[in-house]
């Protein structure tokens, strides 16, 4: 074969294998968090739209899987339209969804009867693209499911997080295999501060960006969700790096 007739021919061939490897070239939408410690450390300045992401708690127990929870319908509230949240279990707590900026009537709850019926409802929600955001709760799924519902988010534009909830101790290690989302994160309660007088400060979370697509992993104290799905900084971090005071409590501790 002559060499210019070889040259569209690898062309095309390049073109076809980026296509494959999930598009990286693209330019993707993204969804900020309006913390630029955050943002800064994510390609593109927020949360990639179009693309899978999961959330877990830092611990088995059900305060880190609650704030886990609520740190995915943050990001959802700050979504336009409805959003989708499947889960296999009845007690997803509405009024909770409604402090994290995620209002009753932009919520369409689906109860799945199983793991395989969820993934599937997962999928098909991200590829309907009518949702703003789907959210999912899922004890386990394999790099196959992860790369179907990466592809079915790119299909649409359509964020889809996956939260994970373990219903044993022993299944929590399968958070560590390798998947096809964008991100992960991980989401421990911290102590509230004191207040000057009775009552409750904002709740506070230790927020670990463990992977990042093109990015670096990275730890933020942050305050809970508000009732527009926003985080922050404290205001005694808002002028110094987190990473540093993060290390400074634990050295302290």
């Amino acid at each position: 074969m002559p060499e210019h007739a070889a040259r569209p021919a690898i062309a095309e061939l390049r073109e076809r294998i980026a296509r494959l490897d999930g598009g990286e070239k693209r330019i993707r939408k993204v969804l900020p968090f309006g913390v630029t410690e955050i943002d800064r450390r994510l390609p593109g300045g927020g949360l990639a739209l179009g693309s899978l992401h999961e959330v877990a708690g830092g611990g088995n127990g059900a305060v880190d899987g609650a704030a886990a929870a609520l740190f995915a319908a943050g990001i959802a509230a700050r979504t336009r339209g409805r959003v989708l949240w499947v889960v296999t279990r009845r007690d997803l707590f509405a009024p909770a969804l409604a402090q994290a900026g995620l209002h009753p009537d932009r919520l369409i709850h689906v109860e799945a009867g199983d793991e395989k019926a969820l993934l599937a409802c997962f999928e098909e929600g991200l590829r309907h693209g009518g949702p703003g955001a789907v959210i999912a709760e899922t004890a386990r799924f394999s790099m196959t499911d992860s790369r179907r519902l990466q592809l079915a988010a790119e299909s649409s534009g359509t964020i889809g997080i996956a939260v994970r909830r373990w219903r044993r101790q022993t299944e929590a290690g399968d958070f560590g295999q390798p998947t096809a989302s964008v991100t992960r994160w991980r989401v421990s309660v911290l102590p509230s501060p004191p207040l000057a007088v009775p009552g409750l400060a904002r709740a506070r979370w230790l927020l670990e960006l463990i992977r990042c697509r093109a990015g670096e992993s990275a730890d933020f104290e942050v305050e809970a969700c508000d009732a527009k799905g926003r985080i922050a900084l404290p205001s005694e971090m808002a002028d110094r790096s987190p990473q540093k005071e993060i290390s400074r409590r634990i050295a302290s501790a």
